[in-house]
């Protein structure tokens, strides 16, 4: 939870907020980036129902939803959010409790067949059958070249053509950061920007490109945050 804290929620502990502390003291950037990249998410999820009509959004590895999360943004889609934490599951279905229009499950990203079909045809009627919206941000990072491939590549088959997919990546810049870097894990995995486009597939990027996220559809002269994000929105095209 200590993300929710950095993001300026309220929905973290003690033990949250001290380890916040200390990854401010090391990587005092941190909050603006993880900003930066709260706002791609806004920005997009409003292209998404605005300009492509999308009311239903499979969100996949969601951590809390507050703060600008989807269902805050598209007031008037459904919304389910994954996870594999029970604890972030808990507390996620207890924020959304009383909610018509989002729910929250658990859902290993990699595996889209661990969704419990009951949540999921609830939540996203539409899965397979017409466009929704794909949210896969904040997990690139710890998934190795060939998982991430295949990983979009089974959403890619599941979703209906038409379906747009916002993803981000990890760039090398935060390799300036070693104290950061090892709370990350030995599994944390940054890349150089021309190694996005190849394990996005068949995903299409749109004509904005993969790009920093301060930078996809800026509402005004783009954020002066490190490039440490990179993100985008690609489509499944027809068959």
């Amino acid at each position: 939870m200590g993300y929710d804290f950095l993001s300026g929620g309220k929905n973290h502990s003690e033990v949250d907020r001290k380890a916040a502390a200390h990854a401010l003291r090391i990587t005092p950037d941190g909050p603006a980036a993880r900003q930066a990249n709260r706002a791609f998410l806004r920005r997009v999820i409003r292209f998404l129902v605005s300009e492509a009509g999308i009311d239903q959004f499979l969100d996949l590895g969601s951590r809390l939803p507050t703060q600008g999360n989807v269902h805050e943004v598209a007031t008037d889609a459904t919304v389910l959010y994954t996870d594999v934490d029970p604890v972030t599951i808990r507390l996620g279905q207890s924020i959304l409790a009383g909610s018509d229009r989002a729910g929250y499950g658990f859902g290993d990203a990699t595996d889209i067949g661990t969704i419990d079909p009951a949540q999921l045809h609830r939540f996203v009627p539409g899965w397979g059958r017409r466009p929704v919206g794909v949210v896969f941000l904040g997990l690139a990072a710890f998934l190795d070249d060939a998982t991430l491939t295949h990983t979009l590549d089974e959403l890619y088959a599941a979703a209906a053509p038409g379906s747009l997919l916002a993803v981000d990546f990890d760039t090398e810049e935060l390799a300036g950061h070693p104290q950061a870097l090892a709370m990350m894990g030995p599994q944390f995995r940054m890349r150089p920007p021309a190694a996005f486009a190849p394990l996005l597939g068949r995903w299409a990027p749109t004509a904005d490109g993969i790009v920093p996220v301060a930078e996809w559809r800026p509402e005004g002269p783009p954020e002066r945050v490190p490039d440490a994000f990179h993100g985008v929105l690609a489509t499944r095209p027809a068959d």
